[in-house]
């Protein structure tokens, strides 16, 4: 049956008298169910065994995009030539102090410290602003929500400086949409770099055939690389767990390969080459090269990337482990690759363009050349594995389409695999690899992505460090100062090379950013349709116990995005079809901003209105690491914390909220009809910003069958109190989950005004609308049924 139907707008009641009271009554918040202690992340102490088999671990994990920059950073530093030995000892120097000050001092010893609860990467730091201050741009956040095991903050002080910067972003709603706009930026240009590091990575290594065979073609080399980035992206859906404990292995070896090598080359050509320490040759290296020097910055910005890719990995291992990995191993093996290198170019500065092959010795060029190759794999896999990880945390927080997300481990819960976005990775990567040919034109494009995620990643330490850290503003300013001097000096140069390919990212990031934020503003104007929208609980407690309705044998699950009140598409179901199920129950699944909710503590259960009226509500919350699993646990776990509630709630001698419902229902009867007529006015007095019209597509299961209320089963009539009957709630529940379960989904349909500007119209009415035919649909994610399916659509203007 599908019917057109005007729907009313219901607004909330903003007034304090008796209405607002019957509604907190009706609808009270669930704090019981949430009185846990909190249970702040805290670095645990290992023994020196298990943390240097830890630190092992994780150079296979976290430093395999950082460790294979040698390959390409002396090549994209002097793309044409080298004029004077001298600038290579410049070069040098200012590698080494871009490696000392971002990798180490800043990210492994300072912004590595900003995780929440284990965590990093761009939406971590989010996520902490947002349980700190109310910056999320879609309120759904709840008082019971600050008391899970894993949402941890601090407490503010009024007149602290803290709550001064708390004020300052809640202040309005230009300031939180502009935060997040910030992290969508970020996390854009990380998702860039999913698809540059493979490309750069592969090509660099592949390169090396052409040192043995020079008459070689540059196509061979680009074929040899587009297969092996297709073996790559082909192998992705068995899941890194298979073949992650290859990882550290190969990375260490090339770790010490490399730092053998560079000992070697120092002592063979040039160990004057050291006193690049010195930064005085940075001033001089300036000085002498002058622009140049300056669009130099670009090569020199490769020498760290892959530094994001170290704090967005920080969960898989211990912060210590990783801090012992980089000062032990990491740090000082680049710093001697890069020092050998430049040794062999101050007597070869014909070979820059090939300063890594050409530098390793005859003996062990092929082996080299092999574990090269492997580690442009892992350095390639990690930055795959992050961005999939990206992509969840974005839908997480409704700001990408829903996506088929496969979870590959059963160990580790961030491994997953996003077929689609692999595919168009694929493709995009290929697509840079033979369009560009050139690593110097790659390197462009990759500098530029990485310099703004560590732009903005700056932003957002800043205002860890005031909100949630509350340090000094002195310290604050000093972090910032160093920080954006130095990052701004690198963003200032690779904006000389956007038209030799820093272009790229900046495309790939603005396409994302169009796509996210046009899925987050359609994911908010829904939010706030459903708020605006809710039926007052005055108006359900008006239709008595049978609701004024017939109630059908079986349970149906309402879905909706509000964790309080009844949704509009409830009212648009039984005006259409007036007849609902003995239960009802409905189902709020939301995100919170925290990486994962326990188990235990993620459902939350309470019991709307009198016990005879058989509603309830359930709220099933999930972090933006937590999965869905494509069975029927959901549901499963639904109707096993339903009963565990019921149970409890008849344990409890007074606990019950039915003797307060019931005095309360006694004392007001006489009150209700006014209650209703004055909701009803409220209606008519509401805002019409938000007109719709409806369509309900209902697909019922055919073991529902429509039968008068004097025949069902539990024995219930209309205004008969279950009590009365001879069966007590359990056994009734448990009949009518054993008749049938129906799942109640609305389909809000989102357009844009006839009088909207074009923009609008074409961002809402077709990018908008194209994104929700193509996304996944929460029936599929939830695994229902299509025969127990119900679809409510609602159609509604912006």
């Amino acid at each position: 049956m599908v019917t057109d139907i005007e729907g009313d707008t219901y607004g909330e009641d903003e007034s304090k008298g008796g209405m607002w009271a019957l509604e907190q009554k009706i609808d009270q918040p669930m704090d019981e169910e949430a009185g846990r202690l909190k249970n702040m992340y805290r670095e645990k102490k290992f023994s020196t065994i298990l943390l240097l088999r830890l630190a092992f671990q994780s150079l296979g994990v976290v430093y395999g995009d950082l460790g294979t920059s040698p390959l390409y950073v002396f090549y994209n530093t002097f793309p044409k030539q080298i004029d004077d030995t001298e600038d290579i000892v410049g070069a040098l120097s200012l590698i080494i102090y871009s490696l000392t000050l971002i990798p180490l001092i800043k990210y492994v010893f300072i912004v590595c410290r900003a995780n929440d609860n284990g965590q990093g990467g761009t939406f971590a730091l989010y996520s902490l602003l947002c349980r700190h201050a109310k910056v999320n741009t879609i309120p759904n956040q709840h008082k019971t929500d600050e008391e899970l095991t894993t949402y941890s903050r601090n407490t503010i002080h009024e007149k602290s400086f803290a709550a001064k910067t708390k004020r300052w972003l809640e202040g309005h709603t230009f300031k939180k949409n502009a935060l997040l706009l910030l992290v969508l930026v970020g996390t854009c240009n990380a998702i860039g770099d999913g698809i540059l590091t493979p490309a750069i990575s592969v090509l660099s290594a592949s390169g090396g055939i052409k040192i043995d065979h020079p008459e070689m073609s540059d196509d061979v080399v680009i074929l040899v690389s587009v297969v092996i980035l297709l073996g790559l992206f082909s192998l992705q859906h068995y899941g890194v767990d298979k073949v992650a404990w290859l990882f550290a292995p190969i990375v260490l070896l090339w770790f010490l390969f490399i730092g053998a090598i560079g000992i070697f080359n120092i002592i063979k050509y040039d160990s004057g080459v050291l006193r690049a320490f010195s930064p005085v040759h940075i001033f001089h290296y300036f000085k002498r090269r002058g622009k140049n020097g300056w669009i130099s910055l670009g090569g020199i910005m490769l020498s760290i990337t892959g530094t994001e890719a170290l704090f967005a990995d920080l969960a898989h291992f211990p912060l210590s482990a990783i801090q012992l990995a980089f000062t032990v191993v990491v740090f000082p093996c680049l710093l001697l690759a890069y020092c050998g290198q430049a040794a062999y170019l101050m007597y070869n500065k014909q070979h820059v363009h090939d300063a890594f092959y050409a530098s390793i010795p005859d003996g062990v060029y092929w082996p080299m050349f092999v574990i090269a190759t492997l580690a442009a794999i892992v350095a390639s896999q990690a930055t795959i594995s992050a961005t999939f990880s990206i992509i969840k945390q974005a839908n997480a927080l409704g700001c990408f389409p829903r996506v088929k997300v496969i979870h590959t481990s059963s160990k580790f819960l961030g491994q997953i695999y996003i077929p689609d976005i692999n595919w168009i990775l694929m493709v995009l990567c290929i697509i840079v690899t033979a369009g560009f040919k050139e690593q110097s034109q790659i390197g462009n494009a990759y500098g530029t992505a990485v310099v703004i995620v560590m732009l903005a990643t700056t932003f957002l330490m800043i205002l860890i460090m005031l909100l949630v850290w509350r340090c000094h503003w002195i310290l604050v300013f000093i972090f910032a100062a160093l920080s954006l001097i130095i990052e701004c000096t690198y963003f200032s140069a690779v904006l000389f090379k956007v038209n030799q390919g820093g272009w790229v990212p900046l495309v790939i990031a603005s396409v994302c950013l169009f796509i996210m934020y046009i899925w987050h503003y359609g994911t908010v104007k829904r939010y706030e349709f459903e708020m605006h929208s809710k039926i007052s609980m005055a108006w359900i407690l008006g239709l008595g116990p049978s609701l004024g309705l017939v109630r059908v044998p079986g349970i149906g699950l309402v879905y909706t995005e509000l964790a309080s009140g009844v949704p509009h598409i409830f009212s648009h179901f039984i005006t259409n079809l007036p007849a609902i199920h003995s239960v009802v129950v409905f189902v709020c699944v939301k995100y919170l901003p925290v990486y994962t909710v326990p188990e235990d503590e993620r459902f939350l259960v309470k019991r709307i209105g009198p016990k005879n009226f058989h509603m309830f509500r359930c709220v099933a919350r999930y972090g933006y690491k937590d999965l869905h699993r494509k069975d029927d646990e959901f549901e499963k776990k639904l109707f096993d914390n339903l009963f565990t509630f019921v149970r409890l709630e008849s344990m409890m001698e007074g606990g019950s909220d039915s003797d307060e419902y019931s005095l309360y229902g006694q004392q007001t009867q006489g009150s209700r009809d006014f209650l209703l007529r004055d909701n009803t006015n409220n209606n008519n007095n509401n805002n019409n910003n938000n007109t719709f019209s409806s369509v309900v597509d209902l697909t019922v299961s055919s073991c529902d069958s429509i039968v008068p209320a004097n025949v069902i089963n539990s024995g219930m009539s209309s205004g008969q109190v279950s009590s009365h009957t001879e069966i007590d709630e359990m056994e009734f529940l448990t009949n009518c989950k054993d008749t049938g379960v129906v799942h109640i989904m609305g389909n809000t349909i989102v357009r844009a005004r006839r009088d909207s500007p074009f923009y609008k119209k074409l961002s809402i009415d077709y990018v908008y609308a194209f994104l929700r035919k193509m996304c996944r649909e929460h029936s599929v994610i939830f695994n229902v049924p299509h025969e127990s399916l119900l679809n409510v659509g609602q159609v509604f203007y912006v």
